[in-house]
């Protein structure tokens, strides 16, 4: 019976992240194939082809946003995209929204954005207890009003790093790790994939 368990758990390990990818995988494809419904009805795939192809949409998004990008790098589309970002910043509600999207993306996308600087563990959400954060930007009206030097963090949650905290920590009060946030992303992913060198360094920090 300790066999049968130990094969059925090992069985467990290949099909659970197995099942999960395809999963992700086959939503990520089922929402971008919802792009077809962008084109007029005598164009869809569907209609010529006879039958339904899954991922025609991951295709047509991909052409769409290759061709956007080459709009945008010229000088007609760069003056049409001002135009637009401007006309988005006049409207009360969606300036919030759109310039606070774009900051991030700007930011994760472009490569040269200061978004995420260094990878920091922090104390959260009780003395007790550490977290991996990302150190981030701290405004300078936020900064002139702080008694001390502090950091800004991001506090990703797990298994989704997409949502999290954002807080104002004092710098001696953080450990600067030596790990790239490619690295904490796939620890926070992973839910506990701490490394040695990560607890030799909570083990020597000398605390309160």
């Amino acid at each position: 019976m300790t066999a049968l368990k130990r094969y059925f758990i090992t069985g467990l390990l290949i099909w659970v992240p197995l099942g999960i990818t395809i999963w992700v995988v086959t939503a990520l494809i089922g929402a971008m194939d919802q792009s077809l419904l962008l084109l007029p009805e005598v164009w869809h795939p569907d209609l010529w082809i006879g039958v339904h192809i899954p991922g025609l949409g991951v295709i047509l998004s991909g052409l769409v946003i290759v061709v956007t990008g080459l709009f945008a790098a010229n000088l007609i589309g760069q003056r049409m995209l001002l135009f637009w970002e401007g006309l988005l910043q006049r409207i009360p509600v969606v300036k919030s929204i759109y310039g606070g999207v774009k900051q991030v993306s700007d930011s994760l996308l472009s490569g040269t954005g200061m978004a995420f600087k260094k990878v920091l563990l922090v104390r959260y959400p009780h003395p007790q207890a550490w977290s991996l954060a990302f150190q981030t930007n701290v405004p300078d009206e936020v900064a002139r009003n702080l008694d001390a030097e502090h950091l800004a963090v991001f506090i990703p949650t797990t298994p989704s790093p997409v949502n999290g905290f954002y807080f104002y920590v004092r710098r001696d009060a953080v450990i600067e790790l030596d790990m790239s946030v490619d690295a904490a992303l796939k620890a926070i992913v992973s839910m506990g994939m701490v490394s040695p060198a990560m607890k030799a360094e909570i083990a020597n920090y000398p605390g309160d």
